[in-house]
């Protein structure tokens, strides 16, 4: 089992948390108010699950051991993956569904193996896993880029109540779209289809153009190694290719469009560089990100749910043993 590192972990906790101001502006730019609604409602969620399990267990945080010297947030992991849950999620989800994925991720991805350092799945991808499997509508419910509503009806959407939102406000996304199509030719989905954008799905193409930025951000900090981003880019990206039999009807999409749509960015440079679930020498965070990005094209593609992003992270997180193993006895074998 992974033990707590010896190192201080607050100054990358927090340039996570710069890193990942990219991608919630673009989120706010193409969505509206949505991302930082459900940023409202996680972020609470998450330190009061903290607070609760530090009592539980006894363990309070002290201003030494506190992100911001404030002991609510303790080394600042839950305040993280708070963040990468509420980015994750679609902007407009109900508030009760983001909480629930958040109590999840705290409670069970986390303070029941032990909490920080102990944790062998990504906790954020634990609870987004868990929402989408019991409320798979709600994950569907993305609204149409620059056509969002404002902050009083996202208020609405959010919490429950009013009359609604603008007509049209909700879209299928360009996964799901190619995901289902059966009959007109890729050109013609970029050409007609309001879920396509330039190069990948509308709105979400700048949306992990910014999250990209933001994992450059992570890189040249040196808060994060390349081999896993590198690893799943790669691997999304050859295997796309491999599978790509050009632009007709039953196309899967090129290896730009899958580069370009989901959460491929978010997930290559903020999920699958979780420290803790992740491997730890850098040829099995290699693998790793290879193995993370063959899943994701394949539950795309072959698989019941539009972007495997979750899954394919859950899977690899339960092999990264092996992978250190392999890894191992491969340096042994060249030394």
């Amino acid at each position: 089992m992974t033990t707590r590192p010896a190192f201080d972990p607050r100054p990358s906790m927090q340039l996570v948390l710069v890193a990942c101001l990219p991608g919630l502006l673009a989120l706010f730019w193409q969505y509206g108010w949505g991302s930082l609604l459900q940023l409202m409602i996680a972020i609470p969620v998450a330190l009061i699950c903290e607070a609760v399990v530090r009592r539980q267990l006894r363990q309070p945080a002290t201003p030494e051991t506190s992100l911001f010297n404030q002991p609510l947030l303790g080394e600042g992991s839950a305040l993280v993956s708070a963040t990468l849950l509420a980015l994750a999620l679609p902007p407009y989800s109900p508030w009760w569904l983001t909480a629930c994925a958040c109590a999840f991720a705290l409670l069970f991805g986390k303070a029941l193996f032990g909490g920080f350092g102990q944790n062998p799945f990504n906790p954020a991808m634990l609870g987004y896993a868990l929402v989408l499997v019991a409320f798979p509508a709600h994950l569907n419910q993305w609204p149409a880029p620059g056509q969002h509503p404002g902050l009083g009806e996202s208020l609405q959407q959010v919490l429950g109540f009013g009359g609604g939102l603008v007509d049209g406000w909700s879209q299928a996304t360009a996964l799901d779209s190619l995901k289902h199509n059966n009959r007109l030719t890729i050109d013609e989905l970029f050409a007609g289809h309001h879920a396509f954008g330039s190069f990948g799905g509308r709105g979400t193409e700048w949306v992990n153009l910014a999250f990209l930025l933001g994992g450059l951000f992570l890189l040249q900090r040196q808060v994060i190694r390349w081999h896993a981003p590198v690893g799943l880019l790669a691997g999304l990206f050859v295997i796309s290719l491999l599978c790509w039999n050009g632009s007709g009807s039953d196309s899967n999409g090129s290896p730009l469009f899958h580069l370009f749509s989901g959460a491929t960015m978010l997930g290559a440079f903020f999920i699958a560089t979780e420290p803790v679930s992740g491997a730890g020498s850098d040829r099995a965070r290699l693998l790793f990100g290879v193995g993370a990005g063959v899943l994701v094209y394949a539950i795309r593609t072959w698989g019941g749910y539009a972007d495997g992003m979750a899954f394919a992270i859950l899977l690899m997180d339960l092999v990264v043993p092996t992978l250190d193993r392999l890894a191992a006895r491969g340096q042994e074998t060249q030394s």
